[in-house]
Formats: C-alpha cells, sequence, structure tokens
C-alpha cells in the first residue's frame, strides 16, 4: 500500500472518530424542591362515621433522587412532605379537623430526551411514574382520637428540567397521587383505587453529577 493510501484512510478514520458522538453516560440527578397540593379530596370511615372533605391549597416540600442511563431511561426516588394537608376548606368543612401532615414516598420509572446533551446548557422533558407509600396523619380530631395510616399509592407526571451548566439546573414538575385500597371479599386479595388523591405541582434546583 503506498505512503498517499495510508495517509488518506489515516485521515479518514479520524475524521470519523472526531465526527462520531461520544459514549453517553449516566447522570445522577438530586433535586429539593418545593411546591403545592391541590385538587385534594378524601373519604374516612371511622368508628364515628362516614364523612369526607376537600382541602385548601397546601404547601409541599421535599426531594427526588434520580439516576438517568446513557440513554432516555431511569429510575427514580421521591420524597415529599405536606404539613397541615388536611385542613379542610373554610366554611365547607365536615369534619373538625386538628393538626396534620401528609408524607409520600415513590419509587418511579422515568423516561427523558437529554436535548442538548448530558453537559453544558441543555433541556431534559420528561415523563414519570411508579409506587410507593403515603402516610396520612391526623392529631386530636375533636379530642376524641388520633388517625394514621400508611397506604400503598401511585404517581404519575411530568417535567421539564433546564441546565444552566455541566451541574446545576431548574426543574418544574407535575404528579397526580392516589392511594390504593384492599377490597376484602370473599377472603380474596383486591386491589382497587383509593380515596385519597391530590395533585402537586413543584419547582426545585436540580444538581448533576
Amino acid at each position: 500500500m503506498c505512503l498517499r493510501k495510508i495517509l488518506a484512510a489515516a485521515s479518514l478514520a479520524l475524521m470519523v472518530s472526531l465526527a462520531a458522538p461520544a459514549k453517553a453516560s449516566a447522570d445522577w440527578l438530586f433535586t429539593p424542591f418545593i411546591g403545592m397540593n391541590w385538587g385534594s379530596a378524601v373519604t374516612f370511615d371511622s368508628a364515628i362515621g362516614d364523612f369526607d372533605d376537600e382541602f385548601e391549597k397546601r404547601v409541599n416540600f421535599g426531594a427526588s433522587l434520580a439516576w438517568m442511563g446513557g440513554g432516555i431511561a431511569g429510575f427514580e426516588l421521591d420524597f415529599g412532605y405536606s404539613p397541615n394537608f388536611f385542613e379542610p376548606t373554610e366554611g365547607d368543612a365536615d369534619f373538625d379537623f386538628g393538626d396534620s401532615n401528609l408524607t409520600t414516598l415513590m419509587a418511579n420509572i422515568t423516561l427523558g430526551a437529554p436535548i442538548g446533551g448530558q453537559s453544558g446548557p441543555g433541556l431534559r422533558p420528561y415523563v414519570s411514574g411508579g409506587v410507593g407509600i403515603i402516610r396520612s396523619s391526623i392529631d386530636n380530631i375533636g379530642d376524641l382520637f388520633d388517625v394514621s395510616s400508611t397506604d400503598w399509592g401511585f404517581n404519575v407526571g411530568a417535567g421539564l428540567t433546564g441546565f444552566f451548566s455541566d451541574n446545576v439546573g431548574i426543574r418544574g414538575d407535575v404528579r397526580y397521587f392516589r392511594s390504593f385500597q384492599d377490597i376484602e371479599s370473599n377472603d380474596e386479595f383486591d386491589i382497587s383505587l383509593g380515596d385519597l388523591r391530590f395533585w402537586r405541582g413543584s419547582v426545585g434546583v436540580t444538581f448533576r453529577f
């Protein structure tokens, strides 16, 4: 093989290697957030009878830790806490609740395309959904008793993360949460949608590493 052909082949190989995209790597995304719940509703079946109510918008804060693979798929742990969640709508309360809070912990599958790549400025729209636990607590209901419950539930949602640099960005996120309940009939285990449900919107700072 003459020297000209060797140089031509080497030049072609160099151009192909420079033009080929770098191998995608995995990202860890940590996002502390603050947000608001709305559309909240619940029905209780207790010793004092059945009652239900809708609730005012309440602040919610928490954090999520997500792992995104080199493609578009990943997983996420999402933790949320809402103090005073079970405060009835003023002037339209069926029951006088005491101090209360709601805690959620969800394990989700996440799909999100990194527009602009996985480094530097860029956007990552995503959808997310999964299952976990929803823990509700209401203290001192009319000086009668305390109510606390830990139920299985699910969440689905979508959001957008915009990165300013390799490591920092802003995330906006909207999710729907609902509990499951066990319907006991003929000694069979049967799951259906529960009575606790709400929407959560949040904004947070995302750290990518």
